[in-house]
């Protein structure tokens, strides 16, 4: 049987060391800025941006990584094998592709449910509703064709 593979990944349009580019070029402009201020006497300014800047790099850190977070799913010989990365964590899980029910959900904005011997795992978290529910009649035609094969002996 061919392999089937969907991979889905978030739509970065920074890289990580952009960003630190951006960043320190914020801190820059921020700072001086927050550095006449306080020339003058109104020091509270540099407090403020400090406080601004650690909030900004919070972010900058969150977005950075999760920047390389992807879904990956393959139907082939080995079965189901969908993989998930979440901030450089990666949670793998094998599926009998025979036994693989797909849950499509009712609601708008839920994600596919994927259940087989007890395991359930969600996917579709960075595709928008239509191409979720094009994945989802595509995986579906992929379960339909594997069990309409003949086993492998």
């Amino acid at each position: 049987m061919p392999t089937r593979e969907w991979i889905s990944k978030k739509n970065c349009s920074i890289a990580p060391k952009q960003l630190l580019k951006a960043y320190l070029a914020l801190c820059s402009a921020s700072f001086l800025v927050a550095l006449y201020f306080m020339v003058y006497g109104a020091w509270v300014v540099m407090l403020f941006a400090v406080l601004e800047m650690m909030a900004v790099g919070c972010a900058f850190v969150y977005c950075g990584r999760h920047a390389g977070d992807k879904e990956s799913v393959v139907l082939g010989d080995d079965g189901l094998v969908v993989e998930l990365v979440e901030a450089e964590r990666v949670h793998q899980v094998r599926m009998d592709p025979r036994r693989t029910r797909i849950e499509i959900p009712a609601l708008r904005h839920r994600l596919i449910a994927l259940e087989a011997n007890g395991d359930r795992i969600e996917v579709g978290r960075f595709l928008t509703e239509r191409k979720r529910q094009q994945f989802a009649q595509e995986l579906r035609s992929g379960l339909m064709d594997y069990r309409s094969a003949p086993a492998a002996v």
